[in-house]
């Protein structure tokens, strides 16, 4: 379900983008993104750093085209929302607080929190999806300044991008698990 979460106002302003405006792709998106903190908070869960920027991201690019440029094609869009993601994502890193810290604090025991190796897993993973929104950008720049690119190119890289990060996040919790695992309590020990 937190993962859902965490995508859905990407894949409302994938899904949107095909079928209305930039503009109603954008606010639609930030929409998304405040039903997201909505559902979190009606929870008792945390603001997450990721849900927050991104309406605010959506919401001010949005404003813009309706304000400034309507007519800013949907490859620029899209790049000036992978700019942003990427400034998100790379910005919680560089605060020292990785944007999955705070879906993972929420989803283990507080000993496993505690434990050496969970930041740093926390920060692998934020990099994977750092990284992967880099190559949805470069792209995305491929398709504006190649000429006679098709956009096709721009999103297969996309999609193999956000899936190898989703792939990579599952797979490292699971590959992590273990090592964050506490011996059972039964477990005999041995003293000489």
């Amino acid at each position: 379900m937190a993962i859902f979460l965490i995508l859905a106002p990407y894949g409302a302003f994938t899904v949107l983008m095909l079928m209305t405006s930039a503009t109603l792709s954008l606010f639609g998106a930030a929409a998304a993104c405040l039903g997201a903190i909505s559902f979190d908070l009606a929870r008792g869960r945390s603001v997450k750093i990721l849900a927050a920027g991104s309406a605010i991201l959506f919401a001010g690019i949005g404003t813009y085209l309706a304000l400034i440029d309507p007519a800013l094609s949907q490859t620029k869009v899209k790049l000036a929302v992978d700019i942003g993601i990427f400034t998100i994502s790379l910005g919680s890193m560089l605060i020292r607080y990785p944007f999955t810290l705070q879906y993972a604090l929420e989803s283990v025991p507080a000993e496993t929190a505690a434990m050496p190796g969970f930041l740093r897993a926390n920060y692998i993973i934020t990099g994977a999806w750092t990284l992967a929104t880099l190559l949805m950008m470069l792209g995305n720049v491929a398709v504006l300044y190649i000429p006679g690119l098709s956009i096709w190119p721009s999103l297969v890289i996309a999609f193999a991008a956000r899936n190898s990060a989703m792939y990579f996040t599952t797979w490292y919790s699971e590959c992590r698990k273990p090592k964050f695992a506490k011996p059972p309590a039964n477990a005999l020990t041995h003293t000489h």
